[in-house]
């Protein structure tokens, strides 16, 4: 995570995964018979599960990050921050473009 470009990629890597989620459960939609397959259904349930954990493990790390940007930026912390360890603000998750909107789903 020290590395800003291997963060990019790996931000980049996760995005890709959800829109290919997305992809896969509009194509479910046109087939009802998919759907009713009790094996498709669990891997709906384990997919769910994933989705969550990540979801909850981006959100410890951006609360995690916030907190150490916060002792590096501010009085008194930054001064031993900076100038003892070396210390620099680390990124976080970004939103990415289109995010705030919902897939088309068209039948």
């Amino acid at each position: 995570m020290n590395d800003p470009a291997a963060f990019k990629k790996f931000e980049a890597a996760q995005g890709e995964l959800s829109s290919a989620l997305s992809r896969l459960l509009v194509t479910v939609e046109k087939y009802p018979d998919l759907k009713a397959n009790q094996n498709f259904r669990d891997l709906q349930a384990q997919l769910e599960g994933t989705e969550n954990r990540i979801a909850v493990a981006r959100k410890r790390y951006i609360d995690s990050v916030a907190e150490y940007n916060k002792l590096v930026r501010f009085f008194p912390t930054n001064l031993t921050a900076r100038f003892l360890l070396h210390a620099d603000v680390r990124p976080t998750f970004e939103a990415r473009e289109g995010a705030a909107e919902p897939p088309q789903v068209k039948f």
